[in-house]
């Protein structure tokens, strides 16, 4: 393994080369009389409440004096600035004096955030309103600064120009919450795995490591970090990952690659690297062959950074990390472990072994948690150094040892410094359990469980549990911590590898030759001997074993008999032929899957249980007649097919669970949990067999999750009413449920119903408006018809679904137009929504709504966000939907009758439209260039699959430059069309055939438009689905992307068009290599296919300049009546126009009459005549002007 001393000049700059980190996330610049105590009071609390570091000036310091070099130094030390433009901003100097610094520390623009607050983006610009007479007031008082004003006045005038919130827009909650979701967007790539101002002696070791990392661009670096258990290995690993991951397209850190592979569990952290490709596709990664499939063929063209922690066998990396060629060039993985013959055996080609800490440097480490200073205390310094020396330079050990000594006395340091020199120095177990032995008795037993049983677990659930087993939990826990023996990760109890093995060690020490003797058992082969030989004896305390994989056994269940203090038992995965004949009552935790026998034992009565988990058993019930179980809280019998009925629970009064999920034969539930007065939770969904619940009493107030999807009962009781604290009640797929009771409405607290499916509810309570907290309702494929006027008292109601029933069986062959529509069923009528002011969300596609049965108040939903009406029968939609001011998505997918759509000019923040299959849509509507709404969280879509109609009228290539020219004005993140067309627009001015180009890029520009015809392949009917995908390699680093296309059920060929800015990119050199590839979806499985569905594609950078060209085109209109003016024309012109339209034929569209770029041009316009372009003497106007103009702006768009 050599060690390579050539730095690449690529490689980035370690940590101590590196300037300082910023001290703050966020610097908030605001006028404190205007916004102090109420918004920037409740934006401050947000931004801290979500972990957001944030810097707000001290209220006193704003009193007339001059503004202080700590606020400069805060401007200076923060990621990101909060510019507050309030009425009376500008009348403070303090304030423009502020926002000139911030304009100056922050070059990059984009890290600047103006929010217009209660006033208009235009004054701040021009200084004109409230800001006209602050500068006037300013002019008179620094007639001797007229410099300093105008640098006022230009940097207003540059924070009104940047890409900002404005309050007019937006309730104050959502403008703290979209400002929030910026912020967040912006650094959470800054979130580190560890505190580096902590470490100790990382600058040498950083050196080394920065020359291993060293390799050339176009080549994939694998590095080996090895050594001892508790050396540091992970703490390097994190330093690396923290200081270069933000230069790769996908980074991850998989952590505890052995223990993960141990519990069966890998196929998770396959999951885990894929996730920010695959996103809501990572569901395809069902097992570990399916991970290696989808990690080799998802990440080869990417550059990747990827960490696999503490790996133990070949087989862990063969199926993270196998080749070289499963990433893209210049990605970088590192794997830590302990054994040094396997980074040999996969042919690493560089390793680092870590060395323990220098004297020094254990010192300073051993100071920190003994001293909580960097040096000992006078008087310690000699005893320090034996400590030290004892700890050979292991940082694991010095931390313990240093926390706990930790406040002691001289006389105790000397006491357990002979004890460590008692110790052999090659046993760094017996190093470490000096630390085990200074813990009381409680603690001891706290620690020994959680090593066994508990690591890795919910802090909460690990507290219960232990509590119930006579321990402190909490105490116990927080002492632990304290004495760096267990951490809290994630709100799971976590410990080191190294610390586990000691305590697998103490308890091993307990009976070395018999593990029957032992208080606890966790691995398999002392369990197997237990079982096998019967050896067991009451000093066992508890029992984990989860396999990685189905293990079928034939053990002594007899063993329990001996077991007399057992208190946790775990078997996951264990198929045990025989059946237990006794359990030991002293249980108090039991997770057992697949339990072999149909019954419990009769005998078994354990008081003291707390949770019975026992999921896909063989249980036909659990026992005969009633029993007491006083302490059980939760009981979870999911995918016992067998089960039949639950048990009696009068004598449960404490459960606070119960989950009988997919129990499909179950069908009895024992009358007596209405009793139930502590029951949170009852989730019976997929019980298909069952018919009928028991009555409810008003004693189950505690009852706040209700899932009964999927059975088959018939009727809700009227005792529903009864469960006054429900907030979830699910419904769904219950085909023979006939109605819900009226008392359903006394459901105060209801937040969520979903009776989607149950198609035989045709109506809703009459009285449903007093449910006040319903914030969604779902009822898709239910023969509901009408709502009930009450409706409209549902003031928190911010999600509706009506999905109606599809009433007819599309075509076999996957390439079907419209939507199915209701069978000869009477339309859904909707009465009046006015009153629903929260509703964010509206679904009534495939309604079978007709023309005039969307009421014509539709635009009062003021919150409406989300609007999907496909698959109707209506002409037109109300003029009002064009007032939904926040509307962000609009669907009309299929509505075939579909004629026009209204004036969508107002809408600001519309970016999802999808007029799929609109088959008589005839033209677009007018929609917003307003960009005083950010939206930069969005990406811009249009699909206008199969409208030929429309794209005849107005031209393929005129439907895409109109896109594009909205796209740039709303400032989304980024754009995607889907268009009829075979013809790739000349503006790509890089085209190839076939799937794949290349590009020279050049210095600077704005962003990436990409555009690929795909057609369609009859042979791919019988799949799912299929779709293709786009992946941007650069040849230099940094310039990764890829975008995924689900192709709908095109009839002909179609454009993909994509553009995505430079923002998305980490800064891009050299050549960019663009290929698209197509899968399929065959059996739930994605699968890229041989053949292509892309014939052809294109490529365009766009710069400033085009984006410029492209507003003149579109904002041309008095241009172009000019040239319809003009009363002659050449021959000459005359001779090129013919030329330019037969270049121009339709692009997919079977027009005959396309224009060249003024004439669609001029259609887009807004005031445009719809006689004047349908009008065919219209050629005879323009041809003489045409050719002459052309050159002119030819960039967006030569011969339509």
């Amino acid at each position: 393994m050599a060690l390579s001393t050539q730095r690449d000049s690529a490689f980035l700059p370690s940590p101590h080369q590196s300037a300082p980190q910023p001290n703050h996330d966020v610097f908030l610049s605001f006028r404190g009389e205007d916004t102090r105590l109420s918004f920037v009071s409740h934006l401050y609390h947000e931004l801290q409440f979500r972990g957001i570091k944030t810097f707000k000036d001290d209220p006193k310091l704003e009193r007339g004096t001059p503004i202080s070099s700590e606020l400069f130094n805060a401007i200076e030390e923060s990621r990101l600035a909060i510019v507050i433009l309030s009425p009376n901003y500008a009348s403070s100097s303090w304030c423009l004096d502020e926002l000139t610094k911030i304009l100056q520390c922050m070059k990059s623009k984009s890290t600047v955030l103006p929010v217009f607050y209660h006033v208009d983006p235009s004054d701040v610009r021009k200084q004109t309103g409230s800001f006209a007479c602050a500068f006037a007031e300013h002019e008179e008082r620094f007639r001797e600064d007229v410099e300093g004003v105008k640098c006022w006045r230009a940097a207003l005038t540059e924070v009104a120009n940047l890409s900002g919130f404005d309050s007019k827009n937006e309730c104050e909650r959502k403008l703290i919450e979209n400002i929030v979701e910026w912020v967040l967007m912006k650094v959470h790539r800054k979130f580190k795995l560890l505190d580096s101002r902590e470490l100790v002696g990382m600058k040498f070791i950083r050196e080394h490591i920065d020359l291993l990392l060293a390799h050339p661009t176009d080549d994939v670096r694998f590095m080996g970090i090895w050594g001892m258990g508790g050396i540091g290995k992970t703490t390097i690993a994190k330093l690396v990952y923290d200081s270069i991951s933000t230069h790769f397209e996908s980074s991850s850190f998989l952590a505890d690659v052995r223990q993960v592979s141990q519990r069966g569990c890998l196929v998770d952290l396959q999951r885990q690297l894929l996730s920010p490709i695959l996103k809501d596709q990572i569901t395809q990664v069902w097992d570990e062959q399916w991970g290696t499939y989808f990690i080799k063929n998802c990440l080869s063209n990417k550059k990747v950074l990827l960490i696999l922690d503490d790996v133990s066998e070949s087989s862990q990396l063969e199926k993270l990390a196998g080749e070289k060629d499963w990433f893209g060039k210049g990605s970088i993985i590192i794997i830590t472990t302990r054994d040094e013959r396997l980074l040999v055996k996969h042919d690493m080609q560089v390793s680092y072994k870590v060395e323990g800490l220098s004297d020094d440097d254990a010192l300073e480490l051993f100071s920190r948690n003994a001293f909580k200073k960097n040096e000992p205390d006078e008087g310690f310094l000699e005893l320090s150094k034996g400590f030290v020396n004892y700890a050979r330079g292991l940082p694991l050990a010095l931390k313990l040892l240093g926390c706990l000594m930790y406040k002691r006395d001289e006389d105790e340091w000397e006491s357990e410094l002979d004890k460590l020199r008692k110790i052999p120095k090659s046993e760094i177990i017996d190093l470490l359990k000096i630390s085990y032995d200074g813990l009381d008795e409680m603690d001891k037993d706290i620690f020994l469980d959680v090593a066994f049983f508990h690591k890795g677990k919910d802090k909460l659930q690990v507290i219960e549990i232990l509590d119930s087993c006579d321990l402190c939990g909490h105490i116990g826990i927080n002492a632990l911590v304290q004495k760096s023996l267990l951490t809290i990760s994630h709100r799971n109890v976590e410990m080191h590898d190294l610390i586990q093995e000691m305590a697998l060690e103490i308890v091993r020490r307990e009976c070395p030759d018999e593990p029957g003797r032992r208080s606890r058992l966790c691995n398999y082969d002392d369990i197997f001997h237990v079982f096998i030989n019967n050896t067991a004896t009451n000093k066992i305390r508890g029992i984990s074993l989860r396999t990685a994989t189905v293990e079928k056994t034939n053990w002594n269940c007899e063993a329990f008999s001996k077991m007399l203090n057992l208190k946790f038992l775990e078997f996951d995965n264990m198929m045990i032929s025989s059946s237990p004949r006794i359990l030991p009552n002293s249980l108090r935790s039991i997770k057992w899957s697949r339990y072999p026998s149909k019954f419990l034992p009769s005998g078994f009565q354990p008081n003291f249980l707390i949770s019975l988990k026992m999921t896909e058993s063989k249980l036909v019930r659990l026992w005969d007649g009633r029993k007491d179980l006083p302490n059980l809280k939760k009981m979870n019998l999911f995918g016992s097919r067998n089960l039949t009925t639950t048990p009696d629970f009068s004598g449960m009064p404490n459960l606070e669970v119960l989950d009988f999920q997919s129990c499909e034969n179950l069908v009895e539930i024992h009358p007596s949990i209405a009793d139930l007065k502590c029951l949170r939770r009852l989730v019976l969904n997929r019980c298909s067999k069952l018919k009928k619940i028991p009555e409810f009493s008003g004693r189950m107030k505690n009852l706040s999750f209700l899932i009964l999807s999927g059975t088959s009962i018939e009727k809700l009781s009227s005792s529903i009413g009864c469960l006054v604290g429900l907030a979830t009640l699910s419904l769904m797929d219950c085909k023979n449920l006939t109605g819900l009771p009226s008392e359903i409405c006394n459901l105060k607290y209801l937040a969520c119903l979903n009776a989607s499916s149950c198609s035989k509810i045709d109506k809703l309570p009459e009285n449903m408006g007093e449910m006040e907290c319903l914030c969604t309702v779902q009822l898709d494929g239910t023969s509901i018809r009408q709502l009930p006027r009450s409706i409209v008292g549902l003031k928190k109601l911010r999600s509706l679904s009506l999905v109606g029933r599809s009433g007819s069986q599309p075509n076999k062959s996957r390439f079907w137009w419209g939507l199915p529509l209701l069978n000869g069923r009477k339309a859904f009528v909707l009465a009046s929504l006015d009153g629903l002011f929260s509703l964010k969300y509206l679904n009534m596609s495939n309604c079978g709504v007709c023309e005039g049965d969307l009421p014509s108040d539709i635009g009062c939903l003021s919150s409406l966000e989300e609007l999907i009406l496909s698959g109707n029968n209506f002409v037109s939609l109300p003029a009002s939907v064009g007032c939904l001011s926040k509307l962000t998505l609009l669907w009309v997918k299929g509505c075939q009758s579909l004629e026009q759509l209204p004036d969508l000019s107002k809408l600001i923040s519309l970016v999802d439209i999808n007029i799929a299959d609109c088959t008589s849509l005839k033209m677009l509507p007018h929609l917003s260039s307003n960009c005083s709404l950010v939206r930069m969280m969005y990406d811009m879509r249009f699909n206008c699959d199969n409208c030929f109609v429309l794209v005849d009228n107005e031209s393929c290539d005129s439907i895409i430059l109109k896109m594009l020219q909205r796209y740039h004005q709303l400032q989304t993140r980024e754009l995607e069309i889907s268009i009829p067309g075979r013809k790739i627009p000349e503006w790509f001015s890089n085209q190839s055939s076939g799937d794949s180009l290349t590009v020279e890029l050049p210095t600077t520009w704005m962003g990436i438009a990409l555009c690929a015809v795909f057609e369609v392949q009859a042979h791919l009917s019988d799949f799912q689905y299929f779709q293709i995908s786009c992946s941007a390699q650069g040849l230099r680093p940094h310039g990764v992307f890829s975008k995924y296309f689900k192709i709908g059920d095109v009839v002909s060929d179609h454009l993909w068009v994509i553009y995505v800015p430079c923002l998305q990119f980490e800064k891009i050199c050299g050549q960019i290599k663009v290929l698209f590839t197509t899968n399929y979806r065959f059996q739930g499985v994605m699968l890229e296919h041989k053949k292509s569905c892309v014939k052809k594609c294109g490529f365009r950078l766009v710069h400033e300049q085009d984006v410029e060209q492209l507003n003149q085109i579109m904002m041309s209109k008095s241009i172009i009546k000019s040239t319809t003016t003009c009363p002659t024309k050449s021959a000459d012109a005359q001779g090129q126009q013919h030329h330019d339209d037969e270049e121009a034929s339709p692009s997919g569209s079977g027009s005959s009459h396309q224009k060249s770029l003024f004439c669609n041009t001029y259609a887009l316009s807004e005031e445009a005549d719809q006689d004047e372009l349908n009008d065919d003497d219209d050629d005879d106007v323009f041809d003489e002007a045409r050719p002459r103009k052309r050159k002119k702006i030819n960039v967006f768009g030569t011969d339509l």
